[in-house]
């Protein structure tokens, strides 16, 4: 199967799933390609980066660092620092004890620890104001 990102002609994105180029065309000579937004069966393939697979696992973001990115990351890695010694941790209770703190049934401090992504979604749906502490390579070892 190939997955193709399609634009309709009043400039709808979506993507669809076809067993290869022709099947595509085939199936728009046809009309069955249609934008689910609108209903234009005037669909065309829009530009797409190739998805390129390897065997190894790869990191989502990497750095290769000079002089200046260095000193940056160790500044970055102090105010972590910093931030994480004036405040209690407290595991994977964070994101319950966030919002104590915020609806007032405990007392205001700074907290921090581990929430999951679904977590974090809804502090951000009730308001909670936080923001995430990076972790550092040489945090894991």
């Amino acid at each position: 199967m190939i997955r193709f990102s399609l634009h309709c002609e009043h400039g709808h994105d979506f993507e669809g799933w076809f067993r290869n180029n022709d099947d595509f065309d085939t199936q728009k000579k046809r009309g069955f390609v249609g934008c689910p937004a609108c209903g234009s069966a005037k669909v065309e393939k829009a530009l797409m980066a190739p998805a390129v697979s390897t065997s190894r696992k790869q990191e989502k973001v990497a750095l290769a660092m000079g002089e200046q990115q260095r000193r940056a990351m160790a500044e970055f890695k102090a105010l972590s620092e910093k931030l994480k010694e004036n405040a209690d941790y407290v595991g994977d209770k964070f994101a319950e004890e966030a919002r104590k703190i915020h609806f007032g049934e405990t007392e205001a401090r700074g907290i921090y620890g581990e929430a999951t992504a679904e977590e974090a979604k809804g502090l951000v749906e009730d308001g909670v104001d936080f923001m995430p502490i990076p972790v550092f390579p040489d945090d894991q070892n």
